[in-house]
Formats: structure tokens, C-alpha cells, sequence
């Protein structure tokens, strides 16, 4: 059974930094594509970061402001969110395409952390 478990949100004022991480456990697991994406008030959920063999890509609106990064030895993906802004509040959820010896490569989802960026 493949788990994503993000942790690291929080309450953070307008121009601050935050990092989320994410972490994937299972048995024999390979991170395929990993991403963040978000779910802001009024809004659809959108894709915040991605990283894969392929390439990063990044949403235009935190272009030189968030980095993702991985780390494969400790199955982690990470989301360094700097100069915040107070739309960029909402739950941020991990995915991950993951592979396995018994399920070959699927999609999960983390539960989701808040991020609140407010003065």
C-alpha cells in the first residue's frame, strides 16, 4: 500500500517562506512523476509544481518563487515556497505516479496541508 503524507504548512505572513514536504512509503516504491498542486477558495484545483524524468514545470504565477525538489534515496518531494502572497492561501495535496513491484505505477494522493498567507 502506497502512502503520500504531507506536513509543513502553516500560517505565514505576506512575503514569507514555507516549506511543505511530502513523503512516500511503501514497499519497493519508485517516484515516477511527483507534483503539488492547490486548492484555493473559489476555485478549481490547479497544479502548483511537477517534476518527472521529462522536467520541472512550474505554474506562472510562482515562477522564481517555489522550487520542487526531490529526494529519492528517502522517497520525499519537497515544495520551497518563498515571498508568499495571500493568494497563494489554500490546501496544498502531494501526488505522486508511483510504481511497485505488486501494483505496477498508479497515482495517489496525500491528505493535504493548509497554507494560510495573512497578515
Amino acid at each position: 500500500q502506497v502512502r503520500l503524507v504531507e506536513s509543513g504548512g502553516g500560517l505565514v505572513q505576506p512575503g514569507g517562506s514555507l516549506r511543505l514536504s511530502c513523503t512516500a512509503s511503501g514497499d519497493g516504491i519508485h517516484m515516477n512523476i511527483m507534483g503539488w498542486y492547490r486548492r484555493t477558495p473559489g476555485k478549481e484545483r490547479e497544479l502548483v509544481a511537477r517534476t518527472s524524468r521529462a522536467g520541472i514545470d512550474y505554474m506562472d504565477s510562482v515562477k522564481g518563487r517555489f522550487t520542487i525538489s526531490v529526494d529519492n534515496d528517502k522517497n520525499m518531494v519537497f515544495l520551497d515556497m518563498t515571498s508568499l502572497k495571500p493568494e497563494d492561501t489554500g490546501v496544498y495535496s502531494c501526488y505522486g505516479n508511483v510504481w511497485t513491484a505488486s501494483t505496477g505505477s498508479a497515482g495517489y494522493w496525500g491528505q493535504g496541508t493548509q497554507v494560510t498567507v495573512s497578515s
